[in-house]
């Protein structure tokens, strides 16, 4: 008797364990997985990048992983799917190369920053105003025929190598470093009033703390204005629906952006700057996560 009253209930137990799962995997749209987010290392991307990471994981409760990798990596890692996404696409001019290669591998989730610039800086003490006035022989002793650049392989070095091109700069020698590296030059520089000349992007630090301007380019190697777009892998969006929307919400301003990277230029950490950001921009953050059941 006890056996048959067993057989009877089992339907109604297999109903409801079936129901608990379906519900459980109706909460947890973004299947419990790990976010990888690939960037390079800008000051711009780092602050970005971080406050993506702050809002996935306190508003939406997702594990991030931060990948940082230079440009080429970065788009091939999203393209292959080693990468879900990344918010450090310049374009049209800057990642152009990497953008015709990686494309059609890859869904752009729109514009996340409006109005960057890209080029050769300058500390607005200097008396030049563009990029033909470096080929003066007294302005190229001054500068040892050098021009402080960031990384190999990033979209503004490759661009410059053109401007060199373009400008019969050929004598001139464009340095590798590194963003950080390049920026610490460039403050060196300012502090003792001396002559310099940096690959230079805006949204960044720099321009708020120090007075530079940017050599006009009337050949257009560098292009006009340019947008940050938010790239992520193909299913990103079947895979992880909540994270898709709010990557493809995720909007701020150069101001914005310059707020997290004078706080990290300042000595705060990068996680330290970008969760005081969130904390203090709840309308805006509220935006971003509109629609997502946390």
């Amino acid at each position: 008797m006890k056996r048959i009253q067993l057989i009877k209930r089992r339907p109604l137990v297999l109903l409801m364990l079936l129901m608990a799962v379906i519900l459980v995997a109706g909460c947890s749209s973004n299947n419990n997985s790990t976010v990888k987010l690939a960037y390079v290392a800008w000051d711009s991307e780092i602050a970005s990048t971080n406050v993506v990471k702050e809002v996935l994981e306190t508003k939406l409760g997702v594990k991030v992983e931060m990948l940082q990798v230079d440009a080429g990596p970065m788009w091939a890692g999203i393209a292959d799917g080693s990468a879900d996404a990344m918010v450090a696409a310049w374009l049209p001019s800057t990642h152009a190369s990497y953008l015709e290669k990686y494309g059609k591998d890859i869904e752009d989730a729109g514009v996340n920053l409006d109005g960057t610039k890209t080029g050769l800086a300058v500390p607005a003490y200097m008396e030049i105003n563009s990029i033909e006035d470096l080929n003066n022989a007294e302005v190229a002793a001054t500068l040892d025929k050098r021009i402080i650049g960031i990384e190999p392989g990033a979209g503004i070095m490759t661009a410059t190598e053109k401007a060199l091109e373009a400008y019969g700069l050929s004598d001139y020698t464009l340095l590798e470093s590194s963003s950080a590296a390049m920026a610490q030059e460039l403050q060196k520089a300012f502090d003792k009033n001396e002559p310099i000349v940096v690959t230079g992007w805006t949204p960044h630090w720099m321009f708020a703390n120090m007075d530079l301007k940017y050599l006009d380019d009337p050949k257009n190697v560098y292009g006009g204005a340019e947008q940050i777009h938010t790239m992520v892998r193909k299913g990103l969006k079947e895979d992880m629906p909540d994270v898709h929307k709010f990557l493809s919400q995720f909007k701020w301003t150069a101001e914005d952006m310059e707020q997290v990277m004078v706080k990290i230029q300042g000595g705060q950490s990068p996680e330290e700057a970008a969760k005081e950001w969130v904390e203090s921009n709840e309308a805006k953050v509220n935006e971003w996560t509109a629609g997502i059941s946390a």
